[in-house]
């Protein structure tokens, strides 16, 4: 069999594309690489196109053998685990080939990197859905967050839920791609230049009573730096607004300045998608 590296677009349905590309020809994988992601190498390297028949079914076959693996490839995919796509790949190798009897072996040496990277995922999940701040532009909602993992995709049908009624959007720093939702629509787009509103003289006002808020109930006897890093890590502080520098309180101008964000037209919410194959990053595992 010969060796190649296989190159993609980025989505769920091109990786899965790459699996059956790499079956068809009989071509093992040393690296699968989306196009931003593309690297030198000395292998013959391939570019994959995506099918969505062809995707359909390797996803079918996957969820015949374990509807558990299934699932563990798809969260799998919004993960920042390194050689991601080749990791899962490997692990669908296996499954076709030994069939889901390994999957109980949490230590086995494929499952076991791709278990942990889906942990990581959820345990940033459960934070986030904690540590969003929302700011209040004319109406809609609006946040930043600067996560490792792919989040937004987790985070959709919580936010879509809790604010049902409300306009908002979460910016996605790091991956920079953002979840818009308005009348009961959501759609997860990329985004490649953001720049947050400065607030009005109303936001200003709800952020510093947020500040006061956190800083009456802090007591400084029992203050634990060590301990509150462990519950609210430090490096999520970059976008919660009790840590702010002044600026961040400073009114700049007033709501009738500007218009409020428009929302494009989107997919409903919070419900999962009706086709059984979701492209990342706008599916929900």
């Amino acid at each position: 069999m010969t060796e190649m590296v296989y190159c993609y677009d980025g989505s769920f349905d091109g990786f899965l594309c790459c699996i059956f590309e790499s079956y068809a020809r009989h071509e093992v994988l040393t690296a699968i690489n989306s196009d931003e992601d593309s690297e030198p190498t000395l292998y013959p390297t391939r570019q994959v196109v995506t099918d969505r028949d062809h995707a359909r079914r390797v996803y079918r076959k996957i969820r015949q053998l374990s509807p558990a693996a299934a699932d563990l490839v798809r969260r799998g995919f919004l993960t920042c685990m390194p050689e991601m796509e080749l990791q899962l790949y490997r692990l669908v190798a296996k499954l076709l080939r030994e069939g889901p009897g390994f999957l109980r072996n949490l230590s086995d040496e494929t499952l076991y990197p791709v278990l942990k990277a889906v942990r990581f995922l959820g345990a940033e999940a459960e934070k986030l859905r904690g540590f969003v701040r929302f700011s209040d532009f004319n109406g809609v909602l609006g946040s930043e967050i600067e996560p490792k993992n792919r989040i937004l995709p987790v985070l959709r049908g919580h936010f879509c839920s809790r604010y049902q009624n409300e306009k908002f959007f979460i910016y996605d720093r790091t991956h920079r791609e953002a979840l818009f939702y308005a009348d009961g629509k959501a759609v997860i787009l990329p985004l490649e230049h953001f720049q947050m509103a400065p607030p009005d003289e109303t936001e200003a006002a709800y952020r510093q009573l947020w500040k006061r808020f956190y800083d009456t109930i802090a007591i400084r006897e029992r203050e634990n730096p060590r301990c509150r890093m462990t519950h609210m890590p430090k490096r999520y502080w970059n976008t919660m607004t009790e840590f702010q520098g002044p600026e961040h309180f400073t009114p700049q101008g007033s709501p009738a300045d500007g218009p409020a964000p428009s929302f494009p037209a989107g997919k409903s919410a919070p419900g999962r998608p009706s086709g059984p194959l979701p492209s990342a990053p706008g599916s929900s595992p």
